[in-house]
């Protein structure tokens, strides 16, 4: 109950703060847009660079990684073979 008290009056301040300081509110909000896209874009350019570059890797790795896992698993295969004749 507390806190749905608190809330009521933060939110009924923050009102009659937004209706006061209506224009210094639209000049910190001008000032905060610019940075914030600046930073937001320079993100999306780098996970997009990332996903290229991982893109890149899948395309040059694709052949040699199944023949790779196939003998790993003969291998293994072998291993357990040999284990199951001991016992």
């Amino acid at each position: 109950m507390k806190t749905l008290i608190g809330g009521a009056i933060a939110v009924l301040l923050g009102v009659v703060g937004l209706a006061v300081w209506f224009n210094q509110f639209l000049v910190v909000l001008a000032g905060c847009i610019p940075p914030v896209l600046l930073l937001g874009g320079g993100l999306a350019l780098y996970l997009g660079f990332d996903e290229l570059k991982d893109s890149w890797k899948k395309e040059d790795g694709d052949d040699d990684a199944p023949q790779d896992d196939k003998i790993k698993i003969k291998t293994l295969e072998k291993e357990l073979d040999e284990l199951k004749k001991e016992k």
